[in-house]
């Protein structure tokens, strides 16, 4: 059978787009630039384009049969709900069918459909996506990235410069989106500059185990809302190469995704819950070359259908090259410390700080209560034993914040330390790792009357912390020693706290 590029696949389009073949059902239909899905009653069928690329090669029946078996085996790994089964088209004198016995003249993936109103992006354009959706999202790639395969194989320095060009490589094949020239080189040259200068730590994290067989292509149109729950789907199943990477890679798309559609609070909090739920630090310094990357990567995609300049799909990928400069700017790395008794609003003030201290996406936001709860290797919102507020747990715990603390200071990144710090040697030992860093430091402790706080941690549900009205007492009674600590009233409104504590952060050092 004569197999080009063009065999079949103009017929089995028009196959495809007829409500007949679908038992009488409308048919959408969308196309992205390697793929047809056509969405038809509770079904999605997904055929790949009969095309070769610089990236992948689907220009025979084999290939691609062989990329949807690899794409229903990889998908299942985070979605086995949606990804159903592996289809031939047959065909049958001139006639074609879906499954049968007859020749096999292409292959699809048949899965759930699910609504386009479904996906992240059209959640984060309309406004609707909740921190509670992205703390699952959150959880969901934490638990993903624990139970993949390490591939140490791949992953490494040289890999990671070739998959940074080949992004700039495709942009000049796609003049139609009229991009600047400038903009394209002045991104690939910052990042390749930071691939080397963090060429240690990227062998370091590969040789660690941290490259794994990943999703790949985690933007938000590439995870949806079903049963309730974030899912992604679509990962890369073409191309090993651009699939094992550092699991920190990974992640950066949905913040990167995130910080694009002006939603930076969501951005950050992706960025902390992942990090405290994988307690992944080593390689935060890691980040801003990630991001920028996978800005990149998005232009891409966008400027390779893009029609003219003027399209919606030229600026979208203008923006993104755009935000790619963005993450790489240097910022001067700065400890911000809040501290005070239980129910004062720590947590809450320290995630109002976190998006808006260094660079974009914020700070690292390091919480006592969450190292607390991985130590007992329990999910934030799980409530711990009595035995978990020892005083040999609460040194450990403070010393893996200080610990952690360096290890993001030390790669640059600033940092938001969330604890009581109620000892004043404790509270000493936290401006220690700032100053040993070089890093700004701006101490922060809150007050409030104690039947506020009493009142503040009754009233908890599913929070992180398991403070309750007996501990807020037993804290009242510590002697808690000189305060050298800007103090601020906390039994006001959230804003009137957040604000205050800015200004004392942008001033402070």
């Amino acid at each position: 059978m004569n197999d080009s590029a063009t065999t079949y696949q103009d017929a089995i389009l028009r196959f495809l787009a007829e409500p007949q073949s679908h038992g009488g059902a409308k048919v959408e239909r969308i196309d992205t630039h390697i793929s047809h899905v056509f969405l038809a009653g509770e079904r999605a069928y997904k055929l790949k384009k009969a095309v070769k690329l610089d990236f992948l090669d689907f220009s025979t029946v084999e290939l691609r049969r062989k990329a949807c078996e690899r794409e229903l085996e990889l998908n299942r790994r985070s979605s086995p709900e949606l990804y159903l089964a592996v289809e031939p088209i047959t065909r049958d004198g001139d006639s074609f069918r879906i499954g049968g016995t007859g020749e096999a003249v292409d292959w699809l993936v048949v899965m759930k459909r699910f609504g386009q109103e479904d996906l992240f992006d059209h959640l984060a354009a309309e406004g609707k996506l909740t921190p509670q959706l992205i703390n699952q999202l959150a959880d969901r790639v934490a638990e993903l990235h624990a139970k993949i395969e390490e591939r140490p194989d791949l992953g490494s320095v040289e890999a990671l410069i070739s998959s940074i060009r080949k992004p700039f490589e495709a942009l000049e094949k796609a003049p139609e989106a009229g991009l600047s020239l400038d903009v394209e080189e002045d991104l690939c040259e910052r990042l390749l500059a930071d691939v080397r200068r963090n060429a240690d730590l990227i062998e370091a994290r590969r040789k660690s185990g941290k490259v794994r067989y990943c999703h790949g292509d985690m933007h938000l149109a590439n995870i949806c809302l079903h049963d309730g729950e974030p899912t992604l789907f679509d990962c890369i199943e073409f191309d090993d190469a651009i699939a094992c990477i550092d699991v920190l890679y990974d992640i950066a798309f949905p913040i990167m995704d995130l910080v694009s559609f002006d939603l930076p609070d969501l951005a950050n909090l992706l960025m902390n819950r992942y990090l405290e739920s994988s307690a992944d630090y080593s390689g935060v310094g890691l980040l801003p070359l990630f991001l920028g990357a996978r800005a990149a990567i998005r232009a891409m995609a966008l400027a390779m259908t893009a029609n003219d300049p003027e399209s919606d799909k030229a600026h979208r990928a203008k923006n993104y090259l755009s935000l790619g400069r963005t993450f790489l700017r240097p910022a001067t790395p700065r400890l911000v410390v809040v501290g005070g008794l239980s129910g004062t609003g720590k947590s809450v003030l320290a995630r109002g700080l976190a998006p808006q201290i260094g660079a974009a996406p914020g700070a690292i936001m390091l919480r006592s209560d969450g190292i607390r709860k991985r130590l007992f290797g329990k999910r934030q919102e799980e409530r711990l034993p009595e035995e978990a507020y020892e005083p040999e747990v609460s040194a450990k715990t403070y010393a893996t914040l200080h610990e952690q603390a360096k290890t993001c200071l030390s790669q640059g990144l600033s940092v938001i330390a969330d604890a009581t710090f109620l000892r004043e040697d404790g509270r000493g030992a936290i401006e220690a790792v700032a100053r040993e860093a070089g890093a700004g430091f701006t101490g922060i402790w809150l007050e409030a009357p104690v039947e506020t706080l009493m009142a503040r941690v009754d009233a908890r549900k599913a929070d992180a912390s398991d403070a309750n009205s007996r501990i807020v007492a037993r804290q009242t009674v510590e002697n808690i020693g000189a305060m050298s600590w800007n103090e601020i009233r906390a039994d006001r409104s959230p804003a009137e706290v957040l604000a205050e504590a800015m200004n004392l952060a942008d001033s402070t050092d």
